[in-house]
């Protein structure tokens, strides 16, 4: 005589998807997040170095337009693009020729931390 068992070993999976979910979410969130800010700063230290290049170009081509210090800082400003900074340039004439230097602190604002990440870039066109 053949008997029946009732597969009782094998437990509920029911919800078993909602905790898996809510294990990987934050972990997920987390990347994607900083994949973005990671995205931002390189993009900011991209244009940092694009406008401190174009204003030792400006000093030294254009004297027009950069025809002092101050007026070649104020170029490197326009020049600027990136993601919440506000850079500091300095220009001087040095022995390589026209130097200009940036700088600008990026944050990185992690809901439990505030991360700063201290940007600079030095330009010289001969």
């Amino acid at each position: 005589m053949k008997t029946t068992r009732r597969n009782t070993d094998i437990a509920d999976s029911s919800g078993a998807a909602a905790v898996e979910f809510a294990l990987v979410l934050p972990m997920f969130l987390t990347l994607l997040i900083g994949g973005f800010f990671a995205a931002f700063l390189l993009f900011t230290a991209g244009g940092l170095h694009f406008a401190v290049e174009r204003a030792a170009r400006c000093a030294k081509v254009q004297t027009s337009v950069c025809s002092s210090a101050g007026a070649t800082e104020a170029y490197a400003q326009t020049q600027f693009a990136g993601y919440g900074v506000t850079p500091t340039f300095t220009a001087v004439s040095t022995t390589c020729g026209q130097q200009v230097s940036g700088s600008a602190t990026f944050s990185m604002n992690f809901f439990v931390k505030t991360v700063s990440v201290p940007l600079t870039a030095t330009a010289c066109y001969p």
